[in-house]
């Protein structure tokens, strides 16, 4: 490190992008492998106060293990089945759906026909000569969605395996992190994981909250107005709306798809929005803020870019990763004095002064970091919650 540190800061700097530039090329070829790894060690630290239950009470370490992962596996099969039910009612109410679509249809025709040159057997005939190119764009859709549910099976098939072995080895794995750095640093790496395990169990069981919430309060106020498919509706945003910002976009189409697809009246759609864009505004502003807490905070730039980067590298399973993989790394650079100038790039630590006018803001000093904390109300995390 001493020999980092007397390098020229060009050099410096330049090492450190290229090291980011290989470390981004490593994860884009080895996506298939990496993201059942990491999703296996987030839910692993979620597992880890219910083996620390059973091994509080005498059982041994791999049946308290294989009933952790059993706990895990009964609630991931009851979503499955409750999602597939969910589905199957959809199917069921097909042919009212066709038929409603076919109204809408016809109604948009004739409103194109009004506003336009455009008459509906040129419409007809466009649509027709579009026909082919549609067929051909699905057929490449369709067999892409067989390698990618084949992908789904692996990932899935792999987690189960992958969270077993690091419960069993986690001893191992802390002892292989620690080996990593000096004696002086042991302390501060312990800070670091300590402070990983207490932001990754806080976010991720307040994303299970929030997903049990969302869909009850949306699909039970959308049950109430009327809404077919309301449960539906408010599962598929629920679970959407975990991916930020992108997420809330793609649950208002399909919920407004859903809508259009199951009425023959306009006024539903409308209605499903309301409720969507209230419903958002209670979990952004008063329920998530007290679930999650203000102990990490990403800023918005930073976690759009994350979201369509990790989109890009590992697909949905990506955009559900890319947040926490960000609050670790804020919080390793937060601990590391060399480094922490990528944690205040993701972080959302934002000073009232400008640093051109207030040269104290300019220094990577702890007081300085904590101040700010201080000052945006970010409160540090603690081992016992």
């Amino acid at each position: 490190m001493d020999f980092l540190q007397k390098m020229p800061i060009t050099v410096r700097r330049a090492i450190e992008v290229m090291g980011l530039f290989f470390l981004g090329w490593i994860i884009v070829l080895g996506n298939g492998v990496l993201a059942p790894i990491l999703m296996a060690f987030f839910i692993s630290i979620m597992l880890l106060p219910l083996y620390r239950f059973f091994r509080k009470y005498k059982f041994p370490e791999m049946l308290a293990i294989s009933i952790s992962l059993l706990v895990l596996l009964i609630i991931g099969g009851l979503i499955i089945w409750f999602f597939s039910y969910q589905i199957s009612m959809l199917v069921q109410d097909f042919p009212v759906i066709q038929k409603n679509v076919m109204r809408h249809l016809s109604a948009l025709s004739a409103w194109v026909e009004r506003h336009s040159p455009f008459s509906t057997a040129e419409q007809m005939e466009l649509i027709r000569t579009r026909s082919s190119g549609l067929l051909n764009y699905a057929g490449n859709f369709l067999s892409g969605a067989a390698l990618s549910v084949t992908s789904v099976f692996v990932f899935v098939a792999l987690l189960p395996i992958y969270i077993f072995l690091m419960l069993f080895y986690r001893n191992l794995l802390l002892r292989f992190v620690f080996l990593w750095f000096p004696e002086e640093m042991h302390a501060r790496v312990g800070d670091v994981l300590r402070e990983m395990q207490v932001i990754i169990k806080s976010y991720l069981f307040g994303l299970l909250i929030q997903v049990s919430y969302m869909t009850v309060l949306l699909g039970g106020i959308l049950l109430i107005i009327g809404i077919k498919h309301a449960i539906l509706i408010g599962l598929i945003f629920a679970f959407l709306n975990l991916i930020p910002y992108v997420g809330a976009l793609l649950g208002n189409i399909i919920g407004v798809l859903l809508t259009l697809a199951s009425s023959s009246e306009l006024w539903p759609i409308f209605a499903v929005l309301g409720t969507i864009a209230v419903v958002q505004f209670l979990d952004n502003n008063i329920l998530m803020p007290r679930i999650v807490g203000s102990k990490v905070k990403i800023n918005a730039m930073a976690t759009i870019v994350g979201v369509l980067i990790g989109g890009e590298i590992a697909g949905i399973a990506g955009m559900f990763l890319s947040l926490p993989i960000i609050a670790v790394l804020k919080i390793i650079f937060d601990r590391s004095h060399t480094f922490r100038q990528w944690g205040v790039l993701f972080g959302d630590e934002r000073p009232d002064r400008s640093p051109m006018k207030d040269p104290a803001l300019r220094d990577k000093s702890e007081a300085v970091h904590k101040e700010l904390k201080r000052e945006n109300k970010i409160e540090p995390p603690h081992e016992d919650e």
